[in-house]
């Protein structure tokens, strides 16, 4: 009996080349889809007759009322080990099995200090510039004795911080429940809210998106910071208020942001923030590391054949 098996929202070709999908031997019946499919309706849809889903994290969600349209799906996988949009008690009201999978705990932090990077030193700029058949578009600016701000200083936000630290950076940090003895493990200032922005000349977001975190840089926060000054944010994107940091952007009233997550993904190709030159711009791409994908990807197949041997393993939704 063939097997079918779904890899959603594999946007960059990779899922295939990144596991020994061929190990699950002729009876499994494999279909990539490389484009975001919109609209519970459309997933429904194309995902019908398939026993097992694979998703990646923080694409495409599977609330109970899509879980419910597909009647054959038997095994549903995410990347990492929680997942928020996947609807884990609905699965087992359907006898559905949701397996999870490592991730990596760097690559965003590395992504972070690469938009960090690419702002100070006018990255994107020079690479216009040069492509164009000109020279020395930019004047890139020193990082030794700047302040780095960290929003947030848990596991990703220290490992930027160290960088910063490493560059000759002044550090500081705020979250709602930092304690001065985290911020002295990992050698940084402890501020308030207020002075971390108005006296960073980055800041790096590293927070968790939750009700209290939702649009916690909003105007004031914005306006408070310095015009010479940048943001960045890896984390999530309603951490930022949207339409506040394009009206800074498009004021001047911040140098610039890094940006890799959005209020809706994949962004819109009319949004606003493609048409502002101080806005650098990636995909949600902050996590996505060809290393990641061979652990994620691999541990899917292991998950798919572990299912398909009766005793699945890394189970989310047990009892």
């Amino acid at each position: 009996m063939t097997t079918r098996i779904a890899i959603l929202d594999d946007y960059q070709n990779a899922a295939l080349g990144a596991a020994d999908w061929d190990s699950l031997g002729s009876d499994a019946e494999i279909e990539v889809f490389n484009d975001y499919i919109e609209g519970e309706d459309a997933v429904a849809g194309a995902l019908q007759g398939f026993d097992v889903v694979v998703g990646m994290r923080e694409r495409t969600p599977f609330p109970k009322s899509l879980i419910d349209r597909l009647p054959d799906l038997k095994l549903l996988i995410t990347t990492g080990m929680w997942n928020l949009s996947f609807d884990l008690g609905a699965a087992r009201e359907r006898g559905v099995v949701v397996s999870g999978t490592s991730m990596l705990g760097y690559p965003a932090a590395e992504h972070a200090l690469a938009l960090i990077f690419a702002l100070f030193k006018k990255i994107p700029q020079e690479h216009r510039t040069m492509h164009e058949g000109g020279w020395q578009g930019a004047v890139s600016e020193g990082m030794n004795g700047k302040t780095l701000g960290i929003l947030g200083l848990g596991k990703l936000g220290a490992q930027v911080a160290k960088v910063g630290l490493a560059l000759g950076m002044n550090v500081i940090a705020w979250s709602q429940n930092l304690t001065g003895e985290r911020c002295a493990d990992v050698g940084v200032t402890p501020v308030g809210k207020d002075t971390l922005f108005a006296e960073s000349d980055v800041i790096s977001v590293h927070l968790v998106l939750s009700d209290r975190t939702k649009a916690l840089i909003g105007k004031p926060e914005l306006t408070l910071m310095k015009s010479s000054a940048y943001l960045v944010n890896t984390s999530r994107g309603p951490i930022v208020d949207e339409s506040a940091l394009i009206e800074a952007l498009a004021n001047n009233t911040i140098a610039g942001a890094g940006i890799d997550v959005y209020d809706t993904e994949p962004l819109p190709k009319d949004h606003p923030l493609r048409g502002l030159d101080n806005a650098l711009l990636t995909g949600h791409t902050g996590y996505v590391v060809k290393e990641l994908y061979a652990v994620a990807y691999g541990e899917a197949l292991e998950n798919i054949q572990a299912w398909l041997a009766g005793e699945p393993v890394r189970v989310l939704n047990a009892e």
